[in-house]
């Protein structure tokens, strides 16, 4: 029974996709459910599984071409794939066919001179190796010494002083969306970005001393620092209204939501999961949210869904050991929030020097919609909660 493969059925905002990936070749013996094909859109790597035990009969579609929500992109013949191996084997033995006949004169003549018989023509009946032919093969000196010009000629090209490697591969059309949507908030953005420091020291204390209680009591949740600054970040965009909006034409919209995207790294590229509705979780409900996009965006798992919308962004370049830098935007989303590497800094508290870890905070901003004054207030809003916590759960 022939089965069409279709393309996936994409969300209205994805207009289509590229074949990225091949799994399974025509007549390769496939399982139920086994991948076959990944199929890349602007924002997340589709898989598309064997619908039944059998064998990819015809591909419509090869690596690289665009295809269309439900588009037909292979054939797939049901309880093909067990025949098609052992459909193979003959084939495969038809090579083993017998080399040409050897006079017994000329075998011997051939190996008092060294030769092989396999080389030599045969000149006699069926192609039949006789001593004449052993003879002339004897007669040709420059047979022999033609072996080392060849050796050399594939050593020549082996390093030439100054040369460089080059590889050139098609950008991936997530690394192609990912360019495209940063081009489009540098350009049409009025992009600013303010920076202030935090102290880490309260956070660290809170979460050395309940880390173990809180993994116990929430069934090996750990407590990391992304879930205090997703709190703080909410609690701040209520605060600051503004900072929480977007703008759609000549219209300010303003959410009465809290949807945080988180930035996770993959090694197709960046992509930003939401954390919907924010505001009703507790930190284990987004530490948990933040591990599940993290393990799922490893493995090409996580659904457009889950990548579109959000109205505040959190990125950690920290984890890479990034010190400072300027985030940017997530259209259409009106600021970006930057994380960085917690280090050990002297600073200055009540009259003396104290060694404290400190990490700058970054907020880019989209200054059309975004006062330079609300951005700092936004920021000095989470620098004071990660630096005295309790203002989260008293609402100071």
């Amino acid at each position: 029974m022939t089965i069409e493969i279709k393309a996936p059925t994409f969300p209205e905002s994805v207009q289509d996709g590229t074949v990225a990936t091949w799994h399974k070749k025509p007549g390769e013996a496939v399982s139920r459910d086994e991948l076959i094909v990944d199929i890349e859109t602007d924002k997340v790597v589709l898989e598309v599984v064997a619908p039944a035990d059998g064998s990819i009969s015809e591909i419509l579609k090869q690596q690289g071409d665009v295809v269309l929500s439900n588009e037909v992109i292979a054939y797939f013949v049901a309880g093909a794939g067990a025949a098609a191996a052992p459909a193979a084997a003959p084939a495969a033995a038809a090579p083993a066919s017998a080399s040409a006949p050897v006079n017994p004169a000329a075998k011997k003549l051939a190996a008092e001179k060294g030769l092989d018989t396999a080389s030599i023509a045969g000149s006699g009946k069926d192609g039949r190796v006789l001593k004449e032919d052993v003879l002339a093969a004897s007669a040709k000196p420059a047979a022999a010494p033609a072996a080392k010009p060849a050796a050399a000629a594939v050593a020549a090209p082996v390093v030439a002083e100054g040369y460089r490697i080059e590889k050139r591969v098609p950008m991936t059309r997530l690394r192609s969306r990912i360019a495209e949507r940063l081009m489009d908030a540098a350009q049409n953005t009025a992009m600013l970005t303010t920076f202030n420091e935090v102290n880490m020291g309260p956070v660290m204390a809170l979460r050395n001393k309940y880390k173990d209680q809180f993994e116990k009591a929430h069934k090996g949740t750990r407590l990391g620092f992304m879930s205090f600054f997703v709190k703080a970040a909410v609690e701040a965009l209520r605060r600051i209204p503004a900072v929480n909006a977007s703008i759609d034409g000549n219209d300010i919209v303003y959410h009465g939501y809290q949807d945080i995207g988180v930035a996770v790294s993959t090694e197709k590229g960046l992509v930003v999961p939401v954390l919907r509705n924010a505001e009703h979780m507790g930190l284990a409900d987004i530490e948990n949210g933040i591990r599940d996009f993290g393990l799922r965006a490893r493995d090409g798992k996580l659904g457009i869904e889950e990548m579109t919308g959000g109205t505040f962004t959190i990125t950690n370049g920290g984890v890479f050991g990034s010190l400072m830098s300027t985030p940017i935007l997530n259209p259409p989303q009106a600021a970006i929030l930057g994380m960085h590497k917690i280090q050990e800094r002297p600073m200055a508290v009540n009259g003396k020097v104290e060694i404290l870890p400190m990490m700058y905070l970054a907020l880019s901003y989209d200054h059309r919609l975004i006062d330079g004054k609300e951005a700092v207030q936004f920021l000095v809003a989470i620098k004071d909660m990660i630096e005295d916590p309790a203002r989260i759960l008293l609402d100071i």
